[in-house]
């Protein structure tokens, strides 16, 4: 590929990889990772990427093999330390193909520690695709430059996921109204509950409220789609009592 002003690129390619990380660590990445480096990147012996394994934070580290399916790195140093992640659950009603993917990418940018798929009376998409919801809970992190991995839970009813409460906080996006998001906020752990492109039923609603821990948030005078209340209510927590304080 000719040179062009946004090739090569300036920074180095970051992945996440599934070994524990430390100096030294000699790290053999899969077939697709090795493909994306080798001939997507062009990187051959010698050359640097950055690698992070989700508990150990990120490291800088060489080819010290590359071959058309195969590639190994060693780490070499850490270039950031594992960061402190809020403890945040977004749950929230799985939503269409497309707007799903968008709503667990920028959840991961904005630093969310948990996503919790939450099945209601109203839930469109049952059929939640755990794996591809994995996939780009990574994608995001590498791009996103977190060096935790948002952890993904299995999907549950509504029912279940009130049921294993354990009296933590737990902000009720109410479309029927509420406290104004931001200045209800306490400090983590907490869990943002948003629902299904539907809303809630009344039965629902009524069960949410009377959870232990619940409080009732207001998301402003506007109708907003379910992927938009979720980052909306996420951002507004990140500010007043997450980590952007």
């Amino acid at each position: 590929m000719p040179a062009t002003p946004a090739w090569p690129p300036k920074s180095l390619p970051r992945l996440y990889v599934e070994m524990p990380l430390s100096a030294g660590a000699m790290v053999a990445l899969d077939k697709a990772q090795a493909n994306y480096l080798g001939n997507v990147m062009r990187l051959g012996e010698g050359d640097a990427a950055l690698l992070f394994d989700g508990m150990n934070g990120e490291w800088r580290a060489s080819v010290t093999e590359a071959g058309k399916k195969r590639m190994i790195l060693r780490a070499e140093e850490q270039t950031s330390a594992q960061e402190q992640v809020p403890d945040v659950t977004l749950a929230f009603a799985p939503i269409k193909k497309g707007r799903i993917d968008w709503l667990v990418e920028k959840a991961v940018e904005l630093g969310v520690a948990r996503l919790q798929p939450v099945i209601t009376d109203r839930t469109i998409v049952r059929d939640v695709k755990v794996e591809r919801m994995r996939a780009h809970i990574i994608e995001a992190a590498e791009q996103c430059g977190r060096t935790a991995l948002a952890r993904l839970e299995a999907p549950m009813k509504l029912e279940s996921f009130l049921a294993a409460r354990d009296g933590s906080p737990l902000y009720f996006a109410d479309e029927t109204g509420g406290a104004a998001a931001g200045k209800s906020f306490t400090a983590p752990p907490a869990t943002i509950l948003i629902g299904p492109e539907g809303g809630f039923t009344d039965a629902e609603r009524a069960a949410i409220r009377a959870a232990e821990g619940t409080v009732a948030i207001s998301l402003g005078p506007r109708i907003l789609r379910a992927e938009t209340a979720a980052l909306a209510a996420l951002a507004a927590y990140m500010t007043e009592a997450g980590d952007w304080i």
